[in-house]
């Protein structure tokens, strides 16, 4: 590219001299000539042309335009700009070429403000009529977004050809109304205007759910009916708006049927669809089946594949993938590194380490690196780390946003660290981000995890309550502090309000329905889900239920509500169920239970801790030293939990017998008069009790007697 543009300066020097040797280099139109081509080489630097433009004793309109539209085509509106401020002062009209370039430029940067005074002059100077200037207003308009001044256009040109049409339709489309997109491709076509490949390509993007598959249907066959079908912008776009209404079958005969005419959007828009069918296999297949087509992966293509590695049935595709990319040089693409740090967070917290070589390794890092590996410490639980990241992400990012915000409180509520989030929450309103949905919802948790539930309604209110994330978060805050009636009082509200429920608001519900013990109503709202809110149930809102069911003691009814899920109960069900068993000191049910968690997770402790401490409960000791013997045998540990406070704006951590920390003696000093007060009091209490039931059993009479 570089070659090529140097070998075209070159050709132009080589004219410039033999014209300026010659003398004709004073005759405008080649003058001309050679100014356009200075400013089609080395595009945004245009100092040879300016130079030339300089040096030229007469211009006329063709000069100055030749001039604008290669600053505008280089990116540079503002020195565009003041070259028609020149050329008015010089005394040069503008034309309809004038016009059309800078407004072209004006809607690449959405500067509506000076399309607005282009406009005025067009009309000062009569150009409203010309049909090059009034299309070149109508998409400046259209690409700003201010729709309604590009239809007042378009109702004022005398004539309107495809063109306008399709600028006005493709305005309509980016601020997505649907209804009068398709209004006026039906005008256009009563019109008896021609329609081509960009009338229908803006449209098949708006059809983007189920709803729509009919619609996508009858464009189709529009497509089909005018022979567009075999347009690459054309196909592309079907293919991805059948994939988006669920059609995938219909996306693949697209595909299929485009045999002459693929080109790699075509094949990354297979594999997107693939992917987002949840059809890894047939995507990964893809992948190998375009480069025998001789295509070649471009970086859209390794980022999608990548993004689908995370499984663990693919994990190892996931390093294959790695090691491609490093062998196709694209290792230092900052959106493939992205995608990798995300793969291999995924994957399990031990691909933790691999994640963060990479993310040292990268030469240059954007918010996108940065927030993957915050994000990564805080759902892995290293919260301690991922508030040190957060350190440094301040004094290396310019702005922190949302999602860095909402990660960093997240750990803070690991951690329950109440003055922290409170400097994090004072920086959330100072940059503005306290209003946004996500962030209010880490707030509401973070303030709930902190015991002040108080501050997280505050925060609740503060926000605009349209979106049911902050609902979720507050209803989830109620229940975990014991209030399911209030959170279920939410609930109700919130349907009032029509706010569009989730399935995350039906976790919230059915967990504060297990935390209140209303059983009854936790079993309709699980019933009433899919047939009333179009929500099917998923795994975690049948862990929900378990739980519900077993702190009511309805362990059978648990277990066959296990065994009428449509899918196989994964570790969090089963869990939760043991859990159950332990609190009803069902054993045998246990048993079962454990050993299908062990098939799941056989280097969880907790299964054989619990199971462990059930057996010696029941002083079965037989069963428990077997179950120790298994942790021996598959080398499982158990692991201590931790305990923390927060003194001083510093974390202390403690576990069990835990002897590290510089003032344990202290610690357990005071632990230990602690331990003693306690027995003192429940003596006290004992005491109390054997009188009260002494007194109950002999009046005082007997007593005194």
């Amino acid at each position: 590219m570089v070659e090529s543009s140097r070998h075209a300066l070159y050709n132009v020097f080589l004219t410039h001299c033999q014209a300026f040797k010659s003398g004709i280099i004073s005759h405008i139109y080649v003058a001309n000539n050679i100014l356009f081509r200075y400013s089609k080489c080395f595009s945004g630097d245009l100092n040879l042309a300016c130079k030339l433009f300089d040096e030229m004793p007469h211009k006329d309109t063709v000069t100055w335009n030749t001039m604008i539209t290669g600053y505008v085509e280089s990116g540079n509106l503002g020195a565009a700009w003041e070259f028609l401020k020149s050329m008015k002062r010089r005394g040069f009209q503008a034309d309809g070429y004038t016009f059309g370039s800078i407004l072209k430029g004006v809607a690449h940067a959405c500067r509506h403000d000076l399309g607005q005074q282009v406009h005025s002059l067009i009309v000062k100077i009569g150009y409203e009529q010309s049909v090059y200037a009034g299309s070149a207003l109508l998409d400046m308009y259209a690409k700003c977004e201010r729709v309604e001044d590009a239809y007042d256009v378009f109702q004022g040109m005398p004539v309107r050809n495809f063109v306008s049409w399709n600028a006005l339709i493709d305005g309509f489309v980016q601020v997505g109304d649907r209804d009068t997109a398709f209004w006026l491709l039906d005008c256009m076509q009563k019109e008896g205007v021609r329609v081509e490949d960009g009338t229908f390509a803006p449209l098949l993007t708006l059809l983007d759910g189920d709803k729509f598959y009919k619609l996508t249907m009858q464009l189709h066959c529009k497509i089909i009916k005018h022979g567009l079908e075999f347009y690459n912008a054309l196909c592309n776009a079907t293919l991805t708006a059948y994939s988006e209404c669920g059609l995938l079958e219909d996306a693949k005969r697209v595909f299929d049927g485009a045999v002459g005419t693929r080109d790699l959007v075509t094949w990354n828009s297979m594999l997107v669809a693939y992917l987002v069918h949840d059809k890894d296999e047939d995507a990964f297949n893809l992948f190998l089946e375009m480069q025998g087509f001789g295509f070649e992966p471009d970086i859209y293509t390794y980022t999608c594949v990548i993004s689908a590695c995370f499984a663990a049935a693919h994990k190892n595709y996931g390093k294959s993938f790695h090691a491609l990319v490093i062998k196709r040089g694209l290792e230092e693409s900052l959106t493939i590194c992205n995608a990798l740090i995300t793969m291999y967070l995924k994957l399990n917290n031990k691909s933790m380490e691999a994640a963060l070589n990479l993310f040292h390794s990268m030469k240059s890092k954007d918010r996108v690196s940065w927030n993957s590996i915050l994000t990564g410490f805080s759902q892995m639980g290293f919260s301690e780390d991922a508030l040190k990241l957060f350190g440094h992400m301040r004094s290396s990012l310019e702005e922190i946003d949302d999602y860095a915000y909402s990660a960093v409180l997240r750990s803070c509520s690991d951690l329950a660290i109440l003055q922290l989030g409170q400097q994090i929450h004072l920086l959330t309103v100072k940059t503005g981000f306290d209003s946004n949905d996500f962030v209010a919802s880490s707030l509401i948790f973070m303030y709930s995890k902190c015991g002040i539930i108080e501050d997280a309604w505050k925060c609740f209110e503060d926000t605009t309550k349209e979106s049911s994330i902050t609902w979720n978060s507050i209803m989830f805050a109620y229940a975990q502090h014991g209030q399911g009636d209030v959170a279920l009082d939410l609930f109700s509200i919130m349907r009032e309000r029509e706010v569009k429920l989730d399935h995350v608001t039906f976790v919230a519900v059915l967990t504060a329905c297990s935390h209140v013990g209303l059983v009854e109503q936790g079993r309709c709202v699980l019933k009433s889900m899919e047939s009333d809110y179009g929500i099917p149930p998923r795994m975690e809102h049948y862990a929900c239920a378990v739980d519900l069911f077993g702190r009511a003691g309805y362990l059978e009814e648990a277990k066959a509500l296990i065994d009428s899920m449509p899918f196989q109960p994964n570790a969090m069900v089963l869990k939760t169920l043991l859990g159950a068993c332990r609190a009803c000191g069902n054993i045998e049910l246990a048993a079962q239970v454990a050993s299908q968690l062990l098939e799941v997770e056989p280097e969880e402790h907790c299964t054989y801790v619990i199971l462990s401490n059930m057996y010696g409960h029941l002083k079965r000791w037989d069963d428990k030293a077997s179950v120790t013997r298994l942790m021996r045998e598959r080398k499982v540990k158990k692991v201590p939990g931790w305990s923390w406070i927060e003194v001083k704006n510093e974390v202390h951590a403690f576990k069990a017998e835990d002897r590290s920390h510089p003032y344990s003696e202290d610690v357990y000093q005071i632990l230990g008069e602690l331990m003693e007060e306690m027995k003192r009091l429940n003596s006290l209490a004992s005491f109390d009790s054997l009188m009260h039931d002494v007194n109950h059993m002999y009046p005082s009479s007997d007593l005194s007697y």
